[in-house]
């Protein structure tokens, strides 16, 4: 699975070595030109927004500063993959099902451009946090769209071999966290 690290950031490093931090190349006017995410499929779309391929300057923005613990469940079904499995959870869903933003924030991608993911969606909600849905059949929401918690982004699809699901993630600080630790339980 591919690792969300902010640019800038370090991804944590193994014991006696130094890595450089892989930085793709986004859509020019999209907050996800400073998150490094691994490469493109060769031939898909990289966004919802176009083919511009140089990073952005950062910008200023009303980001909130903490998701003050307010996550919420994308969707109501059955974990099928728990965290241990992936770098986040598969949520098993009838495929159309509303997709829903766990917290306030900003999409900064939104597309089919990462390999195992399916139409994609990220959301940045803090310089600490960002959320990954993905495997939906239509996106709902563009790149630099301020969204609400609750709010619908996209309907769930499935993944290819293992059905009919919503894989959902949560960074802090570009590292994996499991989400049912932050989620709300019942």
């Amino acid at each position: 699975r591919p690792r969300l690290v902010p640019t800038g950031r370090k991804p944590p490093l193994p014991q006696g070595g130094e890595t450089k931090p892989r930085v793709s190349v986004l859509p020019k006017d999209s907050e996800s030109a400073r998150i490094a995410l691994p490469q493109p499929v060769a031939g898909a779309p990289r966004s919802a927004t176009g083919a511009s391929t140089a990073p952005a300057p950062r910008q200023s923005g009303s980001m909130p500063a903490t998701t003050n613990g307010a996550w919420r469940w994308p969707v109501q079904g059955t974990v099928v993959g728990a965290f241990n499995q992936s770098r986040g959870i598969d949520i098993a869903v009838s495929s159309g099902t509303p997709v829903k933003a766990s917290a306030d924030g900003r999409v900064v991608y939104a597309g089919s451009g990462l390999r195992g993911y399916g139409q994609l969606v990220i959301v940045k909600h803090s310089d600490e946090y960002l959320s990954a849905y993905g495997h939906n059949r239509k996106l709902l929401v563009q790149e630099g769209d301020t969204i609400v918690s609750g709010q619908v982004i996209a309907e769930s699809g499935s993944a290819p071999g293992r059905g009919e699901q919503v894989h959902f993630e949560i960074r802090r600080n570009g590292k994996p966290v499991d989400p049912v630790r932050l989620l709300p339980r019942g």
